[in-house]
């Protein structure tokens, strides 16, 4: 039952981040190679896996969400520019048989990640 999935949550308003415009890349040898991109429904989650079983490789991969964006578009009080703009998260699939969950807990100014269940 593998597969990778995340789900952002807005800590600022208390709530899930919709709309929050997610890049998914994995390292190859020489950087980082986008793999795709995708956004955030209104609970916070993408509508499919960022990876489903098939797809689950061993390797280094990196999830960018785009928050500066995100609290821009939702008319949080931010600076300009952003104190966050992009978060990087870079981490590594050892198992593919397992499923991977990244969450974000995410603020203008403070963010959080952990491996989920």
């Amino acid at each position: 039952m593998g597969g990778l999935s995340t789900h952002v949550l807005d800590t600022a308003n208390g709530r899930p981040a919709p709309g929050l415009r997610i890049d998914l890349s994995v390292y190859a040898g020489d950087g980082y190679q986008l793999l795709k991109t995708l956004h955030t429904n209104e609970d916070g989650r993408t509508d499919a896996p960022l990876l489903d079983c098939s797809a689950m490789a061993i390797g280094r991969y990196e999830l960018l969400f785009h928050v500066g964006d995100y609290f821009a578009s939702s008319g949080a009080t931010t600076t300009e520019p952003p104190f966050l703009d992009t978060v990087p998260v870079q981490f590594a699939i050892a198992n593919p048989t397992q499923h991977y969950h990244v969450p974000l807990l995410v603020s203008p100014w403070s963010y959080s990640t952990y491996r989920g269940s």
